[in-house]
């Protein structure tokens, strides 16, 4: 399950960098537990842009309420397992 999660954890990493054209970061070097809003300055659009990817990419839906708590890669990737073993 671990290695599951960091898979995860790494494949949302490179989605995030290709989408929000993130420069000087690659997917293994990038933290995934630094808060994305604060740290990154992802905002709003940037999120929603990578929750319609994500949810393309992992079939699962990603509740706009549920944005505000996904601050961070760990999260979204605990959150899109989640949805994938919980449909």
């Amino acid at each position: 399950m671990a290695s599951d999660t960091a898979k995860l954890i790494l494949h949302i990493a490179q989605i995030m960098i290709d989408e929000l054209k993130l420069e000087d970061v690659t997917a293994e070097t990038f933290d995934p537990d630094i808060d994305l809003v604060d740290e990154v300055g992802i905002d709003s659009m940037d999120l929603a842009t990578v929750a319609l990817v994500l949810r393309d990419e992992y079939s699962v839906r990603i509740d706009e309420d549920d944005y505000p708590k996904l601050t961070t890669i760990r999260l979204i990737a605990e959150y899109i397992g989640h949805k994938i073993d919980n449909p």
